[in-house]
């Protein structure tokens, strides 16, 4: 099965990014890109949007098919429908969320 730091340095290296080019793009440093492609720390919910957004790939796609067979249903469906919202609307939720 592949983790996700697997994932995030695949998706990297095909874009031929580096981790400073990644950060940019998602707006984090490099030591926390570097952090979850170690698996060392495990991106937030909001990171993997943004990462998500970054390499135009779905959510599952991100976090791998076999992960996603250990959620609740209910909550993927619920992830689902947050990245289908636009992209103000998810900032909107998760100003939301963190308060």
């Amino acid at each position: 099965m592949l983790n996700i730091g697997e994932r995030i340095i695949q998706l990297r290296k095909a874009k031929n990014w580096s981790q400073e080019d990644l950060a940019k793009q998602i707006n984090a440093s490099r030591i926390m890109i570097g952090k979850y492609e170690r698996n060392d720390n495990a991106p937030s919910i909001e990171v993997l949007l943004k990462l998500a957004r970054a390499f135009k790939v779905s959510l599952d796609y991100l976090v791998g098919e076999g992960i996603n067979a250990a959620f609740d249903k209910e909550m993927m469906k619920r992830l689902e429908n947050v990245e289908d919202l636009p992209e103000e609307m998810q900032e909107e939720y998760f100003d939301e969320v963190r308060d």
